[in-house]
């Protein structure tokens, strides 16, 4: 059967590349990714699948039901893109302006279409249900997995695999991790505001662009000196606003920021020493401020048993060629949900493109782009994680 399922993809692969490719020339940004959807629930209908749409927004889910009782597998594949200009000259640009796929979800999408098709016409042989999760808006929180989950789409699972095309690990390579695999992603709002005045006159303003300049240097010192080395964390200053002409000193300036860290404890202290930070900056000052942080995903944690249950399942996938345990990624993934619901497992298939010494350009970048191998590769993963998990139930 396995081999079967193979086979059958093999088979769908052009199919495979002309979706991900129409997805790419058609993306749509997250929480209106409405035409998307309609193009995922439309493919289903034609194959008389099971589908249902509007799943906590724009989340679509689809069901195969084998002819032989069994568990019930849930699959993942989210489909929101980025507000990015995309700057590649391919065939499959984005036809949007200032909109693209620079993640590798249109890839995610068209891999588990085909793969469900494949299933499908697979099902006489096979036990239990099959459910394909189309996730909205991943890339904004508060995302889409949260109330796809609340909308009842993890009803009945046993277990969830996903995965992530990933272009900085080779083609052929799968990724994963036994602990976190990537992080709890926070956003944080620093408002401080002092007295402006003339630039010539410092002295009878309070000067909020030096209070900020401060704040940036101090804030990097959470990690450095106040988290333990062996406790992987982030603090990352990405906005720093205080429009002004030359010769005016800032009345108020603006800092938007990131934290990135892999457990909770670790994640309220940093959040109670940056405004403990700030205070202390602000009063040296003679400033006043206000604080906000926002908890965005928490850590994606995979269950280690259903880990290496999908990696000796790669056994008779012969593009696998590297199984590599890497270090946790920073980045973040509302996936975390699923796998606070229910087991499950979540991986790297390695995309790098193939290319002759040029640069590769990562995820969120606007000359991303993948090797589209990667999808069959993961088409056969999951597939195989998915069929084998039922076998040995």
């Amino acid at each position: 059967m396995i081999n079967l399922l193979h086979t059958r993809l093999e088979q769908s692969f052009e199919e495979m590349v002309k979706i991900r490719r129409y997805l790419h020339q058609h993306p749509e940004v997250s929480f209106k990714e409405t035409k998307t959807a309609a193009f995922i629930a439309d493919f289903y209908r034609t194959l008389d699948i099971e589908v249902e749409t509007n799943i906590g927004g724009n989340g679509v889910i689809a069901r195969v039901y084998g002819a032989k009782p069994g568990k019930t597998v849930a699959l993942r594949a989210d489909f929101d893109a980025l507000p990015i200009q995309d700057l590649k000259d391919v065939p499959y640009k984005s036809t949007v302006p200032g909109v693209m796929h620079a993640c590798g979800h249109d890839g995610h999408t068209a891999t588990l279409l085909l793969l469900a098709k494949v299933i499908n016409e697979l099902r006489e042989n096979l036990e239990g249900t099959y459910v394909f999760i189309h996730q909205h808006a991943e890339e904004y929180s508060p995302g889409g997995a949260k109330p796809m989950i609340e909308a009842g789409c993890l009803d009945g699972v046993d277990v969830i695999f996903g995965t992530h095309l990933w272009v900085t690990v080779p083609t052929g390579t799968l990724q994963y991790a036994l602990g976190p695999i990537m992080a709890a992603a926070d956003r944080f709002t620093i408002t401080i505001q002092g007295k402006g005045g003339h630039g010539a006159k410092p002295h009878e303003t309070k000067d909020a662009v030096v209070a900020g300049a401060q704040l940036v240097t101090t804030l990097q010192q959470i990690v450095s000196r106040r988290v333990n080395p062996i406790d992987p964390a982030v603090v990352t200053i990405g906005s720093f606003v205080a429009d002004n002409t030359f010769n005016v000193i800032a009345d108020t300036a603006t800092l938007i920021g990131t934290v990135r860290t892999f457990n909770d404890e670790t994640r309220n202290f940093i959040e109670a020493e940056i405004e403990r930070i700030v205070k202390g900056t602000c009063l040296s000052i003679d400033c006043t401020y206000e604080y906000l942080f926002e908890q965005g995903y928490p850590a994606v944690v995979p269950n280690n048993e259903v880990t290496n249950f999908l990696l000796k399942s790669t056994e008779s996938i012969k593009e696998v060629e590297i199984l590599h345990e890497g270090d946790p990624d920073m980045g973040g993934e509302d996936y975390a949900y699923y796998l606070q619901k229910v087991k499950g497992t979540f991986f790297f298939t390695g995309a790098m493109p193939e290319t002759t010494g040029e640069t590769i350009y990562g995820h969120h970048h606007p000359m991303f782009d993948f090797n589209e191998k990667a999808m069959l590769i993961a088409a056969k993963t999951l597939g195989t994680a998915a069929i084998t998990y039922h076998q040995n139930s």
